[in-house]
């Protein structure tokens, strides 16, 4: 890969690779750190990457940069934050975008990332596969359940209303 090429895959690819671990993680700064970091691999192994494979590679580099992120994070006792104790109350909506993306934050972190790259980023089923490290059947089970899951949690759009 040349440097225009690399610059290039900045200019295509990094709005697109933020989204989704935006998505994901909730935290502005850490996927900017993501982000960067992906950039950072690509640019250690540009010389092994073809600029044909760099979409593919930057978001499977960023998609396990951040699941080691989370992983990490799953690790760190919470009790220190004093919100963790508060009692939670449930909000009413009337916005269906709030709903879905209530909805979308409940799933398990691999049906969420699978459905975010195929309806948000408008991956193919392949293209998820190579990026998450599943195969396709596993990814179609994982985006199959995920929507039978948003379904059943925003129900009817009778009942929204």
């Amino acid at each position: 890969m040349t440097i225009n090429e690399y610059n290039k895959s900045v200019e295509k690819y990094s709005d697109h690779i933020y989204r989704f671990i935006l998505k994901n993680i909730k935290n502005e700064n850490t996927a900017k750190d993501i982000v960067q970091d992906s950039y950072e691999k690509l640019w250690i192994n540009r010389k092994s990457v073809y600029f044909e494979k760099v979409k593919s590679y930057l978001f499977t580099t960023a998609y396990r940069t951040m699941i080691d992120i989370i992983r990490k994070q799953k690790r760190i006792s919470f009790t220190d934050d004093p919100g963790v104790f508060e009692a939670r109350h449930e909000n009413t909506y009337n916005d269906i975008q709030e709903i879905l993306h209530e909805a979308i934050e409940k799933l398990p972190e691999v049906q969420r990332s699978v459905i975010l790259l195929r309806d948000y980023e408008g991956y193919s089923y392949k293209e998820i596969a190579n990026i998450t490290g599943l195969n396709e059947s596993q990814v179609k089970v994982y985006i199959y359940r995920a929507r039978v899951y948003l379904k059943n949690y925003i129900g009817k759009i009778e009942n929204l209303v």
